[in-house]
């Protein structure tokens, strides 16, 4: 009956309001050296709109690069100095967005295109000036606009989430099965230690398929690695002790491996392709699914592989992410400790 109706309600819920590769609410940094009426006129006709939120005014670019990396910008609009003095030449605004989503950037800059074609078409009451105006395009961290250089760490993040998680859910329900928890729950070992012992494995396995998918993202399709391999390999050994924590869970509250199996896919398969934030953007969705996306561990890896790996960040800048990514680690394992039945029904 839940797959029946519960599932396919859930489905049109969640294609119907969230999928949408339209950009809305992108975060817009402004440099605008002078502050005269049209570049103000400008970009008040850009905020009004629901595609961008100014969230910086700055008199120089300095900090151009710090508002990219921490998140705080996803584009830029940079007017020069001269907007208004030069009559002779076009005048030419710069626009910069960040190029880790290609399909992101590449809209970014048509909206920002089209907005100020208007602007320039349709002048308002205020605007005095008939001026003409170029745009010039940058494209940080993509410049190529590789489409791998967006999914690669969203894959990374779906194939460790679902190979760990899957794995680790039918382990300790395994054990029911086939009759030997008998012998684990007579045994001296401590609950703790059986998890543990049931982990390792998986854990070790989960490793070997990072680093193979790190080669195969480096050398055969040319993802750059800018970020530390050390700080790189500690956030993986994080994200795939969450993973392994969550199909212990799983393991613990179910009586079969094919609920198991079946609980992991359906808790995992949809939310991390949805939610994750690498196919759809997670701005254009409800606020509801903004916040279910929050209690996903694969949005906040994905967020942190991507600053890491793409533009070279370190722990100063994602200590945030990661430490909500430990928080959900420690509370799995102790819910799956408090799952952990020692007498069978």
């Amino acid at each position: 009956m839940l797959i029946m109706f519960g599932l396919p309600i859930a489905q049109i819920l969640i294609f119907g309001y969230a999928l949408t590769n339209e950009v809305k609410n992108a975060r817009l940094l402004v440099v605008d050296p002078t502050s005269d009426v049209v570049s103000k006129q400008l970009v008040q006709k850009i905020d009004a709109g629901s595609y961008f939120t100014v969230t910086h005014i700055e008199k120089n670019a300095q900090n151009l690069e710090k508002y990219f990396k921490n998140g705080e910008a996803q584009c830029a609009l940079i007017f020069p100095e001269n907007f208004l003095k030069n009559n002779v030449e076009p005048s030419q605004i710069q626009i910069i967005t960040d190029a880790t989503d290609p399909n992101f950037a590449k809209t970014v800059i048509n909206y920002l295109t089209a907005i100020i074609v208007d602007f320039i078409q349709q002048p308002s009451d205020g605007q005095q000036v008939t001026m003409t105006i170029k745009s010039e395009v940058r494209m940080l961290y993509n410049p190529s606009l590789s489409g791998a250089m967006n999914f690669v760490p969203g894959v990374i993040a779906m194939i460790m989430m679902i190979v760990c998680t899957t794995l680790a859910s039918v382990s300790v329900v395994r054990e029911k099965e086939t009759g030997t928890m008998e012998v684990l729950l007579v045994s001296p070992v401590r609950p703790i230690y059986v998890l543990i012992s049931k982990a390792v494995p998986y854990f070790v396995l989960s490793v070997a398929i990072f680093i193979v998918i790190m080669l195969i993202s480096n050398l055969m399709m040319g993802i750059p690695i800018r970020g530390s391999l050390l700080i790189i390999s500690l956030i993986n050994v994080v994200y795939i002790l969450t993973c392994l924590a969550f199909g212990l869970m799983i393991s613990n509250v179910t009586a079969s491996q094919s609920g198991a199996m079946m609980i992991s896919i359906v808790a995992i398969m949809l939310p991390v392709l949805l939610f994750t934030g690498f196919l759809f953007p997670l701005e254009n969705m409800p606020l509801i699914f903004q916040w279910i996306a929050n209690i996903i561990p694969a949005r906040w890896y994905f967020l942190i592989i991507q600053s890491v790996m793409l533009k070279g960040l370190g722990l100063v800048d994602v200590w945030m992410e990661l430490s909500i990514l430990l928080g959900m680690m420690v509370l799995l394992l102790v819910i799956s400790l408090r799952k952990y039945n020692i007498r069978l029904e």
